[in-house]
């Protein structure tokens, strides 16, 4: 005696064969653990925001500070308010293909991560702007370039 779910399958997951392994669960759609609901763990506080608006980053570019570097360049301007940093990441198609690009984005977040999780800065816009060199460049030297860079910007004393 064979056993089946208690709940219908998607159409989906009857018209297309591939679809039927994937909407197999162990989890009928109404039970699924909170951890499979899509519920984001929240941020701890003093933890970088992120720049998402087009704006936001023109604004760091005409008015911020900024500091290049080999595998790097840095933005970063000063907001009136005392909230946690935002940060903003950008590499331009000089650099690549969209695979090279998501790469060196991916170093520059890591850096800026692993950089920023043990210090408390408020009230800067930061943008990280990927260069060809990033890619290549070992990782200790590319987060002492962005060390070197936020202290060449005074966000850090």
């Amino acid at each position: 005696m064979a056993s089946a779910p208690g709940w219908r399958p998607s159409a989906a997951a009857r018209c297309w064969p591939i679809a039927a392994r994937r909407a197999a669960s162990a989890y009928p759609p109404d039970q699924a653990p909170a951890s499979r609901q899509g519920v984001k763990a929240a941020k701890p506080d003093g933890a970088p925001q992120r720049l998402k608006r087009r704006a936001e980053f023109l604004a760091a570019a005409a008015h911020g500070r900024k500091a290049p570097m080999p595998g790097l360049v840095l933005q970063a301007l000063a907001r009136a308010d005392d909230g946690p940093a935002r940060i903003g990441f950008t590499v331009t198609k000089k650099v690549g293909n969209a695979v090279v690009r998501n790469r060196t984005r991916r170093r520059l977040k890591e850096a800026a991560r692993l950089l920023l999780q043990d210090t408390q800065i408020t009230g800067v816009d930061l943008v990280l702007i990927g260069r060809d060199a990033t890619r290549a460049r070992r990782f200790s030297i590319l987060k002492d370039d962005l060390y070197r860079a936020l202290r060449k910007t005074g966000v850090l004393s």
